[in-house]
């Protein structure tokens, strides 16, 4: 397994999104989930903003990957039906998989898609989620449609994912489209979190190939209560299909890597391939919730940094401060990002 040229070894240490802590924003609390895109020349990522309530969906955009302008939001509270009006969670869109090619936005039957996820109770992620689907023909980004019912649901899986879903990634490959999904297998209390595999001919019906998890978790490893949140590229340096992930364990929240020939069997990375920093760090508490892209010889690596709050944070989320930072393969330009060598080393 060759994955050196994926292992994020150099932070950029500072929030590029944070949440507003501003009473009755979307954002008030944090942002989390990063996904990072190419669209029309420019940088997009869509995030989650947080506001006591529930998630919704907002879109920003980038010049140079650092410095973002928030667009607004686009998947609203109460936009579609009853089962997703607390809240819609966007994890991912149709794009070109290709590892090196930038993360490009794609068509199909000439439109741009969506899926997100929403739980059915007010708060934080309260309730067993299902996944939903939306899309537009807008080039702005701004204006979605959606499904209506959900599209794929914990209540026609298998016991490990009965308590609910949680992100997806959309691959398309070989005429099919794939998605990766985690789901946790209970509710409420101490739950595990596992990932697997569905494909579909129309982004509507899926089927599950396997009853059990692709990505399960190691009860002996760092990953051994959550193996979560998976992203896919084709690595074609390598001729190997690539999943960015995150783990729970005995290391916090932290992000990993597996490897697969055929997009079903996947084995693991060793170890964590980004994990949480020293104490006083922007990711001091949990480095999870991986996105990455292709730019300029470097892999970013976007990612949910938390720590403590702090007096100077505008968002506080019950004494947590989580926001959206970034690391790559490349080292940074210190003047430019105005390096803290405390931080890096």
């Amino acid at each position: 397994m060759n994955v050196n040229h994926l292992i994020p070894k150099y932070k950029y240490g500072k929030a590029v999104l944070a949440g507003s802590g501003i009473e009755g924003t979307y954002n008030s609390k944090a942002v989390d989930c990063p996904n990072v895109f190419c669209h029309n020349g420019r940088f997009y990522m869509t995030f989650i903003g947080y506001d006591g309530e529930g998630y919704q969906t907002a879109l920003a955009v980038s010049d140079d990957l650092i410095n973002w302008e928030e667009l607004g939001v686009i998947l609203k509270r109460g936009a579609n039906m009853e089962w997703d009006s607390v809240g819609m969670a966007a994890t991912t869109l149709l794009m070109d998989k290709d590892l090196y090619g930038g993360n490009k936005l794609k068509k199909w039957q000439g439109k741009y898609w969506l899926m997100y996820h929403a739980y059915p109770g007010a708060g934080y992620e309260t309730g067993s989620a299902e996944v939903g689907l939306a899309w537009t023909e807008d080039e702005n980004l701004m204006d979605w449609h959606f499904y209506g019912e959900p599209v794929f649901t914990y209540k026609d899986g298998a016991a490990w994912e009965s308590g609910g879903m949680y992100t997806t990634d959309l691959v398309e490959h070989d005429g099919k489209f794939f998605i990766f999904y985690t789901a946790k297998d209970n509710e409420d209390g101490f739950w595990t979190e596992q990932s697997s595999v569905a494909y579909s001919q129309d982004l509507i019906h899926w089927t599950r190939p396997f009853d059990y998890p692709v990505l399960p978790v190691d009860r002996q490893a760092w990953d051994s209560q959550f193996a979560s949140q998976p992203q896919v590229f084709y690595d074609s340096k390598e001729d190997q299909w690539v999943m960015f992930y995150y783990g729970l364990g005995n290391l916090s929240a932290c992000n990993g890597l597996a490897v697969s020939k055929d997009l079903y069997h996947w084995e693991k990375f060793s170890a964590p391939i980004l994990t949480t920093g020293a104490a006083g760090t922007i990711d001091s508490i949990y480095a999870h919730k991986p996105y990455v892209i292709w730019h300029d010889g470097a892999l970013y690596h976007f990612y949910c940094a938390c720590r403590p709050w702090q007096e100077g944070d505008l968002a506080n989320n019950n004494g947590e401060f989580r926001c959206i930072s970034v690391a790559r393969t490349k080292p940074w330009d210190e003047k430019q990002f105005e390096i803290d060598k405390k931080v890096f080393g």
